[in-house]
């Protein structure tokens, strides 16, 4: 009896203290709002003409990466009450791009992952530096973005030409090739590429014993290029050659170097734009982790990972690593840190990668990839520097002519 009145005791405490242990209080913390960052994505078209169909740019190159990294942000602020959000904007011919960085302020959106060419990018940046905004290039790889005409609101995730250049040059030193014959297109980017490579042979000691041009006349680059066309064009184009260890093509638009391993007039090795090519990602690699990135990146979006989709991929991770130290989406608290010496984050490329703060450049190995494998990664053993390794790939800091403004 006396049991049973404990019990009812029991049931009519619990009910009135609506079942909370004694000494605890239930009630509900005040619930507060996550931290916004928002970035936006803009972008130009792109020629789809390519002489592999396998290489024709998706709708959604660059663009896929900068979703993958804003999913991988997402799982760092989620636990840091920080919400991502990514708008993507794509110009049409002939748009400005300066006012989509003003209408993305207008937006509240001051982090911009930039995928556009050399003079947009700069329209942009001063447009961006009037409104409070932070540009991260993730496709322009024109050194001049990063010496005589660098912006101090414009970090570079894509590497520049020297760069490419100098992780090509280094590997082909390494192998004792150091007689090169260049071909270069005749377009512009080729001719900045061809700079590149000849800046690269001074800087490791490779001679240039011929250069060749090779002039676009236009036409379709499949249809009007079969097999048996290009098999009499590229012998005739590298014939008549002093003797030479390696051809090295500059040719970014995708013309003609595609076509010269196997053809050439001496059975040589062929690098750069065609047959062993500096990028930094292939879809090959996977190392050092990079085969789980791959795989992630494949499930969402049923391809590779190609180059520009992982140097969007880091710059969404550069903006997410550097909320979650600050925890601010202030673009100068962000900026204050990214220059400062506490910044890096890891990118499945064998080390940290930290920036120049000299030129707001990502520092980062390059790969050496034939298409199916990854050759080689570089820095290359023995190629040594007092700082990092990594910057003897491109101009150094006592070669920049940057003066950020």
């Amino acid at each position: 009896m006396l049991f049973g009145r404990y019990v009812c005791a029991c049931i009519a405490a619990i009910a009135l203290y609506g079942a909370r242990p004694f000494g605890f209080s239930y009630a509900q913390p005040a619930q507060t709002l996550a931290m916004s960052i928002a970035v936006g994505v803009l972008r130009t078209a792109h020629s789809k003409e390519t002489i592999s169909i396998l290489e024709i740019p998706p709708d959604n190159d660059l663009l896929a990466g900068a979703e993958l990294g804003l999913e991988d942000n997402k799982t760092t602020g989620k636990f840091i009450n920080q919400e991502f959000t990514l708008k993507d904007r794509k110009l049409a011919e002939g748009e400005d791009a300066a006012e989509a960085v003003r209408n993305f302020a207008s937006d509240g959106i001051h982090l911009i992952i930039a995928d556009l060419p050399a003079a947009q990018l700069l329209a942009a940046a001063d447009a961006g530096k009037a409104t409070n905004t932070l540009l991260f290039n993730a496709s322009a790889p024109d050194d001049r973005l990063r010496e005589e005409d660098c912006r101090a609101n414009v970090f570079h995730t894509a590497p520049t030409r020297s760069m490419l250049a100098d992780g090509l040059a280094e590997y082909l030193i390494w192998k004792q090739w150091r007689r090169w014959f260049l071909v270069f297109g005749s377009h512009s980017e080729d001719a900045l590429f061809a700079d590149a490579i000849r800046r690269s042979a001074k800087k490791f000691g490779a001679k240039i014993v011929a250069e060749r041009l090779y002039q676009d006349t236009g036409g379709g680059r499949r249809s009007d290029s079969g097999s048996v066309q290009t098999q009499r064009q590229m012998p005739v184009l590298t014939q008549n050659v002093p003797a030479y260890d390696v051809l090295v093509a500059a040719d970014e638009n995708d013309v003609f170097a595609g076509y010269l391993p196997y053809r050439t007039w001496d059975p040589r090795p062929v690098a750069g734009s065609g047959g062993l090519k500096p990028v930094s990602w292939d879809a090959t690699h996977e190392q050092w982790g990079a085969a789980q990135l791959q795989n992630r990146f494949y499930r969402l979006f049923k391809r590779s990972m190609n180059a520009r989709d992982n140097q969007a991929w880091m710059a969404m991770r550069v903006i997410g690593e550097a909320a979650t130290r600050t925890h601010s989406n202030d673009p100068a608290k962000l900026h204050e840190f990214l220059v400062g010496p506490d910044f890096s984050f890891a990118a499945f490329k064998g080390q940290r990668l930290t920036l120049r703060s000299w030129n707001l450049q990502v520092r980062q190995p390059i790969l050496l990839g034939d298409g199916r494998s990854i050759v080689s990664v570089s820095p290359q053993e023995g190629f040594l520097h007092q700082t990092s390794e990594l910057d003897t790939l491109g101009y150094d800091k006592p070669e920049t002519k940057c003066v950020l403004r």
